[in-house]
């Protein structure tokens, strides 16, 4: 398959496929959007979203999550903030995730029969990599949701003024429902008829 990526290439760039694609690494919307890697959504979420070329940081990861303060999914979204000039945060899960009752149970046994052995799960697991933790996926969309947004917006290196809310995206029909936390209190606006908050 990669060999016919490859040859595919050399015909796009021959042809200046790539002309209709060129513009900054500054996204015009000032957006980030951290979502699943779901091949459903490669094309469906920028098209359901408005979204071309160069108008958002698009962060994938297996379903959507920051599954701790530090990682690549964080660290990504706090660069997108302070060197490319993001504003605002989507999260957006979807239905009928993968990540959805995804456990390392289920892993650590399709593991052992493609050949990783016992003994260096165990060494893993020895160095302080909780593999319980970092392949557990969510039992329930909407809160995983609400708490992927809210370790975003309590972030220590996020700023108060970063607008970021959360959304399930159907995966079918790219129909977006909201997902707000009635306990979050409103977020400052940023000026005067630029009110945005998540309830």
């Amino acid at each position: 398959m990669i060999d016919q990526i490859l040859d595919y290439n050399k015909d796009f760039v021959a042809r200046k496929g790539y002309e209709k694609y060129l513009t900054s690494k500054y996204p015009d919307k000032k957006l980030a959007v951290l979502s699943c890697m779901d091949t459903r959504l490669t094309e469906l979420l920028p098209a359901a979203l408005g979204l071309k070329n160069g108008d958002a940081k698009i962060i994938k990861n297996a379903g959507g999550l920051v599954i701790s303060a530090f990682d690549s999914a964080m660290r990504s979204l706090i660069v997108a903030i302070y060197e490319l000039g993001v504003e605002e945060i989507m999260v957006v899960a979807h239905s009928h995730c993968g990540a959805c009752h995804m456990s390392f149970d289920h892993f650590q046994h399709e593991m052992i029969a493609r050949g990783v052995s016992d003994e260096t799960l165990d060494t893993i697991q020895k160095c302080g990599i909780n593999l319980h933790h970092w392949l557990e996926g969510f039992k329930d969309t909407p809160e995983s949701v609400r708490k992927t947004v809210e370790t975003i917006k309590t972030h220590p290196l996020i700023p108060r003024d970063i607008v970021v809310r959360g959304f399930i995206i159907d995966s079918e029909t790219g129909a977006l429902e909201e997902i707000k936390n009635d306990e979050q209190p409103e977020a400052k606006p940023r000026d005067e008829g630029k009110v945005k908050y998540i309830k």
